[in-house]
C-alpha cells in the first residue's frame, strides 16, 4: 500500500489559492482530497431543506468534476469526524493530515481531538492560515494583547499589510500530485437526510463594478446590485480571502474596511472564546432583564412587527437565506432595543436561516447592536426605524418588494410605539448597568 497524505478540506471548498492543498500537494507523497459531512454539525439542524447544506453539496459536486479531470476523487464521508478518520488509517497509510484553521470553538476542540488521535498512529497533523489575512496574535497592541476596538486594529492590519499577504498559492503547478482513483460518487442529499433547496446563488466571481461603487451603494437595500454578496463564498471557502482582499486594495477601501471587520471578529472570538459560548463580551450586559415575549419574538420573525423596514428584512431573510447588511443591523437593535429581546435569540435565529451564516460575524453584529459587544453601539444609541427608512430606502423600493401589502388593511399596527420602547430599553439597562 503506498503512503499517502490526506487534505482535509472544510471551510475552504476549492482547488486554487488554498494553504493547506499547496502544502499538502508538495509534500511528496499522493494526496487524497477528503470532506466529511460532520454529524456532530448535521443533526443539530432541524431544516432538512438547509440552504448551506445544499451549497457544500454544490460545492463538492463542482471539486469533484476538478478533479476527475486530474485521474483522482473527492472521498466525501457522512459520520462524526472521529469515527471517519478511524475508517482513513484501516484504509490508508497515512503520513500527514493537512488542514486549514478553524477558530470556532467547537472546531477546535474537534481539530484537537483528532491531532490526539492521529498521534497514537504516528501520524502528523499540520495546519495553515487560509481564511483570513492576519488571524490569532499577528495584529496586537504594542503590549501585545488584543485590540477590542477595530479602528485601531484596523489601522494596525493595514499598516501590516503588503503584497506578500496577498499572493496566491499556487497550487495548480502541483496538481499532478493528486491520489489517482476513479471517480468517486458522492453521497446524494438524500442519503445525508436532507433535500435539495434550490435558491438563487451569488456568482463566485467579485463583480468588479460593485465593488468599485461600494461606498456609495452599500447603505441602500433598494439597489438591485449595492453589495458584493460573497459573503457565502467566504464563509465556505469557494473564494479565497486574498484574491478578493487585492481586489478591494485595488478598488475600493471602503470594501476593504468591512473585510478587516471580518478579521476583527475572527480575533475577538479567538482571543475571548467565551462570547461564541453564548456569553456577552462585556460581561456586565449579562445581567440585563430581558422581557423575552414569545409572541412578539414570533412576530419580528415572520416580519409582522408593523415597522415595515424590520418586517422587509425578515421576509427577506426567510424567503432567500440573505438579508442585506444595513438591515441586519436595523432588525437587530429592534429585537433587541424596542422589543428587550435577548440578542442570543435573535442570533439563533439567523444562525438556522442565514446562507453566509458565520459564527464570528453574527456573534459580533448582534452584540454590537444590542451593547454588549466589544467597540459596541452605546445602550443609549437605539435605532429610528423610521428614520432609518427615510435615509436609506426612501423611495420604499425595498420595502415594497418584500411587503405588498404595506398601504392596505392587512399590514398591522406598529407592535410597540418607537418613543415607548425607546424609554423602556433606556430604563432597563441603565438599571443593570448602574452597578
Amino acid at each position: 500500500m503506498p503512503e499517502v497524505n490526506i487534505m482535509w478540506f472544510r471551510r475552504d471548498l476549492r482547488l486554487t489559492d488554498n494553504a493547506a492543498l499547496y502544502h499538502a500537494l508538495k509534500s511528496g507523497h499522493p494526496v487524497v482530497p477528503v470532506f466529511i459531512f460532520d454529524r456532530n454539525i448535521l443533526d443539530k439542524l432541524e431544516d432538512r431543506a438547509d440552504r448551506r447544506v445544499t451549497f457544500i453539496h454544490q460545492a463538492l459536486e463542482a471539486m469533484q468534476q476538478q478533479l476527475a479531470a486530474q485521474q483522482s476523487s473527492l472521498e466525501v464521508y457522512y459520520g462524526r469526524p472521529a469515527e471517519v478518520f478511524q475508517q482513513l488509517t484501516e484504509k490508508y497509510k497515512i503520513g500527514t493530515v493537512f488542514t486549514n484553521h478553524d477558530y470556532e470553538p467547537y472546531a477546535k476542540e474537534r481539530d484537537e481531538a483528532i491531532r490526539i488521535f492521529l498521534r497514537t498512529k504516528a501520524i502528523a497533523f499540520k495546519t495553515y492560515k487560509d481564511q483570513v489575512i492576519f488571524e490569532k496574535d499577528e495584529v496586537l497592541k504594542e503590549d501585545g494583547t488584543p485590540y477590542t476596538v477595530f479602528t485601531p486594529f484596523s489601522k494596525k492590519w493595514l499598516a501590516k499589510l503588503n503584497p506578500f499577504y496577498l499572493k496566491s498559492y499556487p497550487v495548480e503547478k502541483y496538481a499532478a500530485h493528486f491520489y489517482r482513483q476513479a471517480k468517486l460518487v458522492l453521497p446524494s442529499l438524500e442519503e445525508l437526510g436532507f433535500i435539495k433547496k434550490e435558491d438563487h446563488i451569488p456568482p463566485q466571481q467579485p463583480d468588479e463594478s460593485v465593488i468599485e461603487r461600494y461606498d456609495q451603494t452599500r447603505d441602500y437595500p433598494g439597489q438591485v446590485h449595492g453589495t458584493s454578496h460573497l459573503g457565502v463564498h467566504l464563509r465556505f471557502g469557494t473564494i479565497s480571502i486574498r484574491q478578493l482582499a487585492a481586489k478591494a486594495v485595488e478598488l475600493n477601501q471602503t470594501y476593504l474596511k468591512e473585510l478587516i471587520w471580518r478579521e476583527f471578529y475572527q480575533m475577538i472570538l479567538w482571543h475571548f472564546p467565551h462570547v461564541g459560548k453564548g456569553h456577552a463580551f462585556r460581561k456586565e450586559y449579562d445581567k440585563i432583564t430581558w422581557r423575552n415575549n414569545e409572541a412578539e419574538f414570533e412576530r419580528w420573525c415572520n416580519g409582522t412587527t408593523g415597522y415595515p423596514i424590520v418586517d422587509a428584512g425578515m421576509r427577506e431573510l426567510n424567503e432567500t437565506g440573505y438579508m442585506h447588511n444595513r438591515v441586519r443591523m436595523i432588525v437587530a437593535s429592534f429585537l433587541t432595543k424596542h422589543l428587550l429581546i435577548d440578542w442570543r435569540w435573535g442570533e439563533a435565529y439567523f444562525a438556522e436561516k442565514l446562507l453566509d451564516y458565520d459564527l464570528a460575524a453574527n456573534n459580533g453584529g448582534w452584540q454590537w447592536a444590542s451593547g454588549s459587544g466589544c467597540d459596541a453601539a452605546p445602550y443609549f444609541r437605539v435605532f429610528n426605524p423610521r428614520l432609518q427608512t427615510e435615509k436609506f430606502d426612501k423611495q420604499l423600493t425595498y420595502i415594497r418588494k418584500w411587503v405588498p401589502e404595506l398601504e392596505s388593511l392587512e399590514y398591522p399596527a406598529p407592535i410597540v410605539a418607537h418613543e415607548a420602547a425607546r424609554k423602556r430599553v433606556m430604563d432597563v439597562y441603565a438599571k443593570a448597568l448602574k452597578n
